[in-house]
C-alpha cells in the first residue's frame, strides 16, 4: 500500500516547518507529499523548497497562479496523489 500526503498550504510558513518534521518523525513516512500551495505570499515557498531538496521522500509542489479557495485545492491537491491511501 502506497501511502500519499495531501497538503495544502497558504501563507502558513510560521508552522509549516513543524508540520514538514512531523511528517519526517513518523514511524511509516508516506511514499509521496502533494502540496498544493494557493498562492502564499509568506516564506512558504522557501520552506517548501529547502524541504523537498532533503525529504526522505518524494515531495511535490503545486503553486496556484490564482487562489482557489480551501475546497477547490484540496479537491486539486487529492486527484494529484497516486498513493492507495490518502491522508
Amino acid at each position: 500500500m502506497r501511502i500519499s500526503i495531501a497538503l495544502c498550504t497558504y501563507n502558513g510558513g510560521r508552522f509549516l516547518a513543524e508540520q514538514l518534521d512531523s511528517l519526517v518523525r513518523q514511524r511509516r513516512t508516506p511514499d509521496e507529499l502533494v502540496v498544493g500551495d494557493d498562492g502564499s505570499t509568506d516564506d512558504t515557498a522557501a520552506i517548501l523548497a529547502r524541504f523537498s531538496a532533503s525529504a526522505p521522500f518524494p515531495v511535490r509542489v503545486e503553486t496556484h497562479s490564482t487562489r482557489l479557495g480551501s475546497t477547490a485545492n484540496f479537491d486539486r491537491t487529492l486527484g494529484l496523489c497516486t498513493g492507495d491511501l490518502l491522508a
